[in-house]
């Protein structure tokens, strides 16, 4: 499963590495919302969060759902205006945000309960039987969701207004200081991805952005391994990629009908350790789910063994043994090595101890 960008013809003029305070201050929302998502910043959100006047954590459970369970694209409002890069201030982004039309708005506040928010115009408020099933949707996951897509759908200004006083006081609360800090990091990290794009082309530059993004060169396209399919084009406006400091590990692709492409991606280099692909995950967790498998990993995780001496132990036969090894091999479980006429096979622990982060990153990539 992947995201596709068609990127075919697109020039690297149409290519920018952007820093965004809007899309950071909503990312400091979830990791707020969700500190176990984010350990490598718990001492942030710890510090943050006694803090918070309750007043202010009162109003940010009220909506919490734009920025915990879905990353709203109310972030990413650069992405929704045509030929607009992000703000260097939050003000400047949330005159971005502004300049949405409402129909635009209104999709994107109501994407926790829109089942359609990927089609073209009209869109919500364009479409009273949609209106219906998005009411619905938001009544199924709770009365603070319905409430919510109430006020949308019946006063899209009021929302407007009420969610630009809200970032604006999260602003003033933490989010100044936070951002005088980061600011500086994202955008080193985005001129030194922009360097490599014009020096040592896209590929490069994309395999810089994250492990899960490759350029598929023959095909003309970007793709970023990700638990959900879908495709879209950055044919005719170019591609935006925003840095995130504190989103580590999520890689959000914005693929929004009408709106530009966008990455949001970890910023610094990528981990040493490449990220196995959802496809690798897959074959590892599937690998493991035998119960012969198991077994044999026990075994293998204290010491090194032939099929044979496998084969005695486990009371089976010595092809039996070796599908199974295969199967555990294919998956990169097992290692091997050769000693004198012996071939003895022995678990990767440490990659096995890995496979709980691992599956974590996956799911949340």
């Amino acid at each position: 499963m992947s995201v596709s960008i068609d990127i075919a013809g697109v020039r690297p003029e149409q290519v920018a590495f952007v820093p965004s305070p809007l899309a950071e201050l909503g990312m400091a929302l979830h990791a707020l919302s969700e500190p176990g998502h984010h350990p490598g910043i718990q001492g942030w959100t710890g510090s943050v969060l006694p803090g918070l006047d309750p007043h202010l954590a009162d109003r940010m459970c009220e909506a919490e759902f734009l920025w915990r369970s879905v990353f709203s694209d109310l972030f990413l409002a650069c992405a929704g205006v045509p030929g607009a890069l992000p703000g260097e201030t939050l003000a400047d982004d949330l005159a971005l945000l502004d300049k949405l039309p409402d129909d635009q708005f209104v999709d994107a506040a109501l994407e926790f309960a829109c089942p359609a928010c990927d089609r073209p115009a009209p869109g919500v408020l364009g479409d009273p039987a949609l209106q219906g099933r998005v009411l619905d949707l938001a009544a199924s996951r709770g009365p603070r969701q319905l409430a919510f897509a109430r006020r949308v759908l019946d006063d899209p200004p009021g929302v407007r207004a009420w969610l630009r006083r809200f970032l604006e006081d999260c602003d003033e609360a933490f989010f100044a200081e936070t951002w005088s800090r980061l600011s500086h990091q994202l955008a080193a990290d985005a001129r030194h991805k922009t360097q490599v794009l014009h020096r040592r082309g896209p590929a490069e530059a994309f395999a810089a952005v994250s492990p899960a993004v490759r350029l598929d060169e023959a095909n003309g396209r970007l793709v970023v391994d990700k638990l959900v399919e879908s495709r879209t084009s950055a044919r005719d406006d170019g591609l935006l990629l925003v840095p995130t400091s504190l989103g580590r590990p999520h890689l959000n692709v914005l693929h929004r009908a009408g709106w530009r492409p966008l990455l949001h991606y970890p910023a610094h280099s990528p981990s040493p350790v490449t990220a196995p692909s959802v496809e690798q995950l897959t074959l590892r967790m599937n690998a493991l789910s035998h119960p012969v498998r198991m077994q044999l990993c026990r075994n293998l995780a204290r010491s090194a063994y032939t099929t044979t001496e496998l084969a005695q132990i486990h009371a089976m036969s010595a092809p039996e043994i070796s599908r199974h090894l295969a199967a555990l091999k294919k998956a990169g479980l097992i290692t091997t090595r050769r000693r004198g006429r012996y071939v003895l096979h022995q678990l990767d622990v440490a990659l096995v101890a890995r496979l709980g982060s691992d599956f974590l990153e996956g799911i949340l990539r």
